[in-house]
């Protein structure tokens, strides 16, 4: 099927749906690498002319991959829920940005609906809005997740507290931790990226980050970022295995490339649902993607990063998580040049996962051979607090000295909680004041060596 512009003046024919959403797409350099990007600002603006007067139901009936040969399609296609779908099945894409943006369109409409819209769909309405309408409707879509705390209620930011050490010392991360903690991060989850694959080790990971949640009773989650054929693995052997995790992509080829399929993920969801280590839900899953992902993987097949990205969405709808983060600058230049490109792709992203019912967060990240600097990510962290972002990264002094990239840091929750009047998860919160880390109002207080955590969390760290 070929899709025109109606404007005679313009001009343009394109072959099909994905060239459409690809030439719609504002610029970035990994559709330009990818070869699908518009190659200039009138065929953009043609292919938007185009996108806006389809009907959101040729989403349903032209699969950008087709269903034959992509088992994300097939998950898309076979799990739409079309009762959902029904309120807005007579929208045109443009007519789909014109009703988010209602008023009326509030946070309940949204979720009711969520579960009838595509990531195709998602990704095509986000190409016809600007930077304030991504924030203004990711705002008003909540997606509440549980698992020893409770995760996206309104007026709540979560912060991934990230201790990662180069060679997996104990008494480094343990460091890293009490820092954190002190700053009041961590209600989203513990999480070390580790330097090992070997299971001793990565078993050591867990169990000092239970023992230190156990010894101070904090209700929050631990995970070790490691593949999740390993984190089966320590599930059957007795590791305090709280949220499995796993880095996902929208194709079913670049799955392949992390060594996972749709069949391995339910398999680990299901092996950590049967420990029954939460304690006010069930949402054992925590899931990253990034733009690029697909492509840097050669497993594309021409759609545009930006809707491969929003195809992730999907599968980590299907696994109901209790956290999604796109860790957005991290793959680099090549994908998301500079830091204009890197905002844009953080509101798209967050954006669209809340619209799919999606509990978004985002490593408001970039490397240190992106054109981007910190002064850019403070924009992107104060924008997406303003959209309702669910949870950002805290990592010591934003700089992550065993990935080697540049990311938020305490200070960073700390700030955009100040500036725009945010509480932690309730539970957390509720800790911390019974801690004395923070007083009355919330605020962090003043922490001397006889606080418990000071005095007990450094000798759990061994000499690692």
């Amino acid at each position: 099927m070929r899709y025109r512009t109606t404007a005679d003046s313009l001009g343009y024919a394109f072959p099909d749906l994905k060239t459409v959403l690809a030439k719609a797409s504002p610029a970035r350099s990994g559709d330009h690498l990818a070869g699908v990007t518009a190659e200039s600002a009138e065929e953009r603006m043609a292919a938007r002319v185009v996108l806006a007067d389809l009907p959101i139901t040729v989403f349903l009936d032209e699969a950008v991959i087709p269903y034959e040969d992509d088992e994300v399609t097939r998950l898309i296609l076979d799990t739409h829920d079309a009762l959902a779908f029904a309120p807005i099945r007579h929208l045109t894409v443009g007519g789909l940005r014109d009703w988010l943006l209602q008023t009326e369109t509030d946070s309940a409409v949204l979720a009711a609906v969520a579960p009838g819209i595509t990531p195709e769909m998602a990704a095509a309405v986000s190409k016809l809005m600007r930077n304030q309408d991504l924030i203004l409707v990711a705002r008003k879509c909540r997606v509440v997740t549980r698992f020893r705390n409770t995760i996206g209620l309104p007026g709540r930011l979560s912060v991934r507290l990230q201790p990662n050490h180069p060679t997996d010392d104990a008494r480094g991360i343990a460091a890293s931790m009490l820092d954190g903690l002190l700053y009041g991060a961590g209600d989203a989850v513990i999480g070390v990226n580790p330097a090992s694959d070997s299971l001793s080790a990565l078993t050591r990971l867990w169990q000092l980050m239970d023992d230190v949640r156990e010894r101070f009773a904090i209700p929050t989650q631990s995970c070790v970022l490691t593949h999740v054929t390993n984190q089966i693995a320590a599930i059957e052997r007795g590791a305090p295995v709280d949220l499995v995790f796993q880095s996902v992509a929208g194709t079913e080829q670049a799955n392949a490339g992390f060594g996972i399929d749709l069949a391995l993920l339910r398999e680990a969801r299901q092996a950590a649902l049967a420990l029954g280590r939460g304690t006010v839900g069930d949402n054992v899953m925590y899931l990253e993607t990034g733009q690029g992902s697909a492509l840097s993987a050669g497993a594309h097949h021409g759609v545009d990063q930006q809707t491969c990205e929003a195809r992730a969405y999907a599968v980590a709808r299907e696994l109901k998580p209790l956290l999604v983060n796109t860790v957005v600058g991290f793959i680099g230049p090549e994908y998301l040049y500079d830091g204009k490109e890197i905002i844009r792709a953080g509101l798209e992203d967050h954006f669209c996962g809340k619209l799919m019912g999606v509990p978004m967060g985002c490593d408001i990240c970039y490397t240190n051979h992106a054109e981007a600097d910190q002064d850019d990510m403070d924009t992107l962290l104060t924008l997406l607090g303003a959209a309702g972002v669910t949870f950002i990264m805290g990592v010591p002094g934003a700089d992550d000295v065993m990935l080697n990239y540049q990311s938020t840091s305490f200070h960073d929750g700390v700030y955009l909680r100040e500036v725009l009047g945010l509480q932690r998860a309730p539970e957390f919160e509720a800790w911390l004041a019974q801690m004395r880390i923070i007083d009355a109002q919330g605020r962090l207080g003043t922490v001397d060596g006889s606080h418990a955590l000071m005095r007990q969390l450094p000798t759990l760290g061994g000499q690692g």
